[in-house]
């Protein structure tokens, strides 16, 4: 899964808040500028996970992404293009015009069923005020021969702060167990992944009590959940740093299925940050952090605020 970081186009969509990201706009988003971004985001995608399994990732979730434009472009760059990536893209109702989407390599994976679920999140102060946010994103089929449910999330900010914005992830939490009941209603067995930028840690409320993902993936009891980033988390490692203290909000979680040691079937193996040293600032006030592609204004030729996180999954020959 990767958070983009504001991957628009310079189109002006008069529908969004995109004006900024055009080459009139703020940020002077030009042509030039988009096509070095997509050349370094699609740079990461190719080579995430490539040192284990020889290719770039079977199945990538990305958020931060302004249409389908932006992703049929990254799709196309010439480290991706003979990858030969699908696209499942829904615009969603937030207010910034950004979604999530997932992207996958059509000889490996065949999507059967896809959905959005709208997450229904209102004002603080005015319960008659919708706050418009991102959709989530549901897509069932088969990996390879094997039924997988994929779920592609961006939960609410923690712009207010994090208290604040907190009943909103809950409630972005809870729309995200639904779902996931829903599938084991009908599969107990169901081989589920939900991934995202959940904008909370693994040991947050909304992630430990309302979505109820376990860091111990022994004692697991059917239609239950592992969070393999909580141990990574708990090992001081993060996918964003914020007033010089870590983050991971990037997270993968799975269903107890893909956990069982049966490895006739696909099973969980590992998971991962991906934080090569090209990635990370080499130096100045941020020495350290992401090295990411907007800063004080303008366009650094780095890549995003977000390190990538990915999971291999492996079975028997």
């Amino acid at each position: 899964f990767y958070n983009l970081e504001n991957l628009f186009d310079t189109e002006n969509d008069p529908l969004t808040y995109d004006d900024d990201r055009t080459p009139d706009g703020k940020d002077h988003w030009t042509e030039e500028i988009y096509q070095d971004k997509l050349k370094n985001m699609s740079k990461v995608m190719a080579e995430i996970g490539a040192e284990v399994s020889g290719s770039a990732p079977t199945i990538i979730g990305v958020c931060e992404t302004e249409n389908r434009k932006v992703l049929e472009d990254l799709v196309n760059q010439e480290t991706l293009v003979e990858q030969d990536y699908g696209i499942i893209q829904f615009d969603s109702p937030d207010r910034r015009g950004i979604d999530v989407a997932l992207l996958y390599k059509k000889k490996l994976f065949t999507p059967t069923h896809y959905k959005a679920k709208e997450l229904l999140i209102y004002d603080d102060n005015d319960k008659s005020k919708r706050v418009f946010t991102r959709d989530q994103l549901v897509v069932s089929g088969m990996l390879d021969g094997e039924k997988i449910h994929l779920i592609v999330n961006h939960w609410p900010s923690r712009s207010g702060g994090e208290k604040r914005s907190r009943s909103k992830r809950i409630k972005a939490a809870k729309l995200n167990r639904q779902i996931i009941d829903s599938i084991f209603s009908d599969d107990p067995y169901a081989k589920i992944i939900t991934m995202g930028d959940l904008n909370d840690d693994p040991t947050n409320p909304s992630v430990k009590d309302y979505l109820n993902a376990k860091r111990k993936s022994n004692d697991l009891q059917m239609k239950e959940l592992y969070n393999p980033m909580e141990d990574l988390a708990k090992q001081g490692y993060g996918s964003l740093a914020y007033r010089d203290s870590w983050n991971l909000f990037d997270q993968i979680i799975i269903s107890t299925e893909l956990t069982k040691k049966d490895f006739s079937s696909y099973r969980f193996y590992k998971a991962g940050i991906y934080n090569k040293t090209y990635l990370v600032n080499a130096h100045g006030r941020y020495k350290g952090y992401p090295y990411r592609s907007f800063a004080s204004g303008s366009y650094t030729g780095g890549y995003s605020d977000h390190f990538p996180v990915y999971i291999y999954l492996v079975k028997e020959k």
